[in-house]
């Protein structure tokens, strides 16, 4: 399951969208300005945007420089709506940093296909790729964590699931996770344990990651869920 928001000041070509999304499988967020927009993925960063063009108080366009030029939403996979089918508009669009560039009015069945070619393209490549968040490495190769410091590496010492639960934080940084979603992901749909058996894991990990000061990176979201974040300021309660 993704998370999507689409960002559409029409009612109905929004509420049309979300419908296929839903059926899906996908988890939907609605945004109709680019206000609303920015403020739904400052609170959490979505697998992918469906963004028109042409929006109350800031355009699409405007919205997707912003987002390509920022660190954090350098690579949000982004999918521009509009009804300008010009080719210097297409061009426009895609330099912008569309992904993709569909014209209105669109088939719902396209729409649906290139969203699914956009995510296949964005996902990791390999699951045994090394990733590194905030001088924390994780090489799912050779099951080594460790913590990047001025006086060297540390070696930290993870569980197997503690292995799994921060392989994947570490792959989708920033986005917030509810029990049910953890539990999804890196237990398996298949296995029935009770949903505060994730909260048990993530102190474990937390405990884990102390050594290396970094144990604050997994932030509580309370009444949401668990999020690995780059700040210092993160919450554990």
């Amino acid at each position: 399951m993704s998370h999507i928001v689409v960002v559409e000041d029409e009612p109905a070509i929004a509420e049309l969208i979300a419908i296929n999304l839903r059926h899906a499988g996908h988890e939907v967020t609605l945004a109709a300005t680019a206000e609303q927009a920015r403020y739904e993925i400052d609170a959490v960063l979505p697998d992918l945007v469906v963004l028109d063009w042409m929006l109350p108080g800031q355009s699409g366009l405007a919205l997707a420089r912003q987002w390509r030029a920022a660190a954090r939403t350098r690579e949000l996979p982004i999918i521009m709506l509009t009804a300008r089918g010009e080719e210097a508009d297409k061009v426009a669009g895609l330099d912008a940093g569309a992904d993709d560039y569909l014209s209105k009015p669109f088939s719902t069945k396209e729409l649906m296909a290139r969203i699914r070619a956009v995510l296949r393209r964005k996902a990791p490549e390999a699951l045994e790729d090394v990733v590194e968040v905030a001088g924390l490495r994780i090489d799912p190769s050779t099951r080594r964590v460790c913590r990047r410091t001025d006086k060297g590496e540390i070696d930290l010492k993870l569980g197997p699931t503690e292995f799994r639960l921060l392989h994947f934080f570490m792959t989708h940084t920033e986005r917030v996770h509810s029990r049910a979603q953890l539990l999804d992901r890196v237990w398996g749909d298949h296995v029935f344990i009770e949903e505060r058996t994730v909260d048990v894991h993530v102190k474990r990990l937390r405990e884990a990651l102390a050594p290396a000061n970094c144990s604050c990176m997994v932030e509580t979201v309370r009444g949401a869920g668990y999020r690995l974040t780059q700040h210092a300021n993160a919450v554990q309660a």
